[in-house]
């Protein structure tokens, strides 16, 4: 479709895609005063962003292959500590060395190339690498196997990837963004010159259509780009990445003191993590011509991870898997090497120089360095524009990163307990006190949720309010509510019902989208249970569908 090149633009920038390359380039383009819409055909987070291993790391597995890649993650992961300090959390790793892989000599190499990771320590603001001997490891992680020559530790930051979305989401938004989420853009808009000047949309949830006329249009689906790419009328290879497919399984509670880092049967980097209220066992790396839509793993890929971290934790055999998860990555495409050798750099691709002037794609990437990535693309903008405002978010505080709060006194003045109080900082910052204040002015504001990650009514009732929740699995991702052991049992129906109550739906339409919650996590959770504990949910599962008086329904 053209349109006139006369009409004025809505807005200056389009952003596709709600992952966060797509909230951060919509954050720093706010920040430099430039107006934004941007479109997210699911949710915030719902793709690689709420499906990583939860870490802004310096990518010490990219030290020998590309430097460049570790420099520039542990430089704005040291930014990111700056304005989102309620969001880190440091995770200290062992790195035990197979005595089966080699002598001292090994042990030797892996300290010096740990020696040369300590030169970027400083940036991420990491402690230096400690070398231990066999019984120093042993003391510090009685589980690992007496099999080892010695260890060397390191550290990394964990975040909540679907957190830090909301948070550039929601400051984007309170400098004059329009979010808008379970919208999925149809085609990017071209004038009679081919420039780009816009796109049309569909609401997904409700059928609503339009258009929105924009001067620059950035295309940062992520693993979508190709696709997103061709709505201009492109052929999908301009923007070209290589989908890897990336899984995780999760444990019910804390395994271990520190990560451990190993090595699978194939000679692959694995990791078992302790997050947040959680364990994380990490990660494979295999190409993907799948459904993005719906990104599952499998029973083969949950096996090949804890056959890989069993060998030096055998107890890892007997714990509870809880649930698993998938994402894709958006790798810079290259024909020949396998998956787990792929540049983890990024690049923005111009498509003036296939005719369609104004629209620019973000291909790669990480985590952890996605601020200075958006800065890149925001300096672009800002350039086409007119605009010489500089980059400000690296010193900008995301919302509730301004300051630190007192735990103690938010229990104090909420009502709630400590465990409550340190998971509502930890999720919202100095924004807590917003959310105290809607505890007092409830009547069962301050009721817990969800005991497994202490989510109360005033913070469902918050996060649906302020942060763009329209379905139950937005609520989880902004609150990681259901995502405990119980896996949802206990608190989905009635999150269920205080969605529908502050949308405006039906009860019924409410606990419809909690079923289709609760029948999404017993499939992910599946691949990795035993028969026993699959029965069980099994049954239980159709007790709550029964308690409910609920039909089977479709996934929302």
């Amino acid at each position: 479709m053209t349109i006139s090149s006369s009409r004025d633009p809505e807005v200056d920038v389009v952003v596709v895609g709600g992952g966060v390359n797509g909230t951060g380039v919509a954050r720093d383009c706010s920040l430099r005063g430039s107006s934004v819409a941007l479109f997210e055909r699911n949710d915030l987070a719902f793709g690689a962003s709420g499906n990583s291993s939860g870490m802004i790391h310096g990518g010490v597995r990219y030290l020998t292959s590309n430097p460049k890649v570790t420099r520039l993650s542990c430089v704005d992961s040291g930014y990111i500590q700056r304005i989102a300090p309620h969001l880190l959390f440091r995770i200290p790793f062992l790195v035990p060395v197979d005595r089966a892989l080699g002598s001292t000599i090994l042990m030797e190499l892996v300290d010096a190339f740990f020696g040369t990771y300590d030169r970027f320590q400083p940036f991420k603001r990491g402690k230096p690498h400690t070398r231990l001997t066999p019984d120093e490891v042993r003391t510090l992680e009685p589980g690992l196997t007496a099999d080892i020559s010695g260890a060397v530790t390191f550290d990394e930051w964990g975040i909540d990837g679907a957190r830090l979305c909301a948070a550039n989401a929601l400051d984007a938004h309170e400098h004059g963004a329009r979010i808008s989420v379970h919208t999925t853009v149809e085609q990017v808009l071209r004038d009679d010159t081919g420039a780009v000047r816009g796109v049309a949309w569909r609401d997904l949830l409700t059928g609503r259509t339009g258009q929105t006329r924009a001067r620059v249009v950035v295309n940062a689906s992520g693993a979508w780009a190709p696709i997103t790419a061709g709505l201009a009328g492109l052929d999908p290879s301009r923007a070209r990445v290589r989908p890897g497919k990336g899984i995780h399984v999760v444990f019910d509670r804390r395994l271990s003191n520190y990560a451990i880092a190993t090595y699978s049967i194939d000679g692959r980097q694995v990791f078992l993590e302790p997050w947040e209220n959680v364990t994380v066992l990490g990660t494979t790396d295999t190409d993907f011509y799948g459904d993005l839509d719906d990104v599952k793993a499998t029973s083969d890929e949950v096996r090949y991870l804890v056959q890989g971290l069993a060998k030096m934790m055998p107890s890892l055999r007997q714990a509870r898997i809880i649930g698993t998860f998938a994402g894709v990555r958006p790798t810079l495409y290259s024909y020949g090497p396998v998956p787990d050798k792929l540049s983890r750099e990024h690049e923005i691709i111009d498509h003036a120089s296939h005719g369609a002037d104004g629209l620019y794609s973000m291909i790669g990437g990480k985590l952890a360095s996605y601020r200075i990535f958006a800065e890149q693309m925001s300096d672009i903008v800002a350039t086409r524009l007119g605009s010489d405002k500089p980059c400000t978010t690296h010193a900008h505080p995301l919302p509730g990163g301004d300051r630190t709060l007192d735990v103690d006194t938010l229990a104090s003045d909420a009502g709630i307990d400590l465990v409550a109080a340190r998971r509502l900082v930890y999720r919202h910052g100095t924004r807590a006190l917003e959310i105290r204040e809607l505890m007092r002015a409830l009547p069962r504001g301050g009721d817990i949720v969800c005991t497994c990650e202490a989510v109360t009514e005033a913070e469902i009732r918050y996060v649906i309010r302020k942060e763009f929740v329209r379905t139950v699995g937005d609520l989880v991702r902004r609150t990681r509510l259901g995502l405990g052991p119980c896996g949802g049992l206990r608190c989905v129906a009635r999150a269920g019902l205080i969605l529908a109550d502050e949308l405006r739906m039906s009860p019924r339409q409410g606990l419809a989208q909690a079923m289709s919650f609760l029948k999404r996590q017993a499939r992910a959770r599946a691949v990795g249970l035993g028969n026993a504990q699959a029965r069980q949910e099994a049954i239980s599962l159709a007790v709550l569908r029964t308690q409910l008086g609920l039909r089977p329904v479709e996934d929302d």
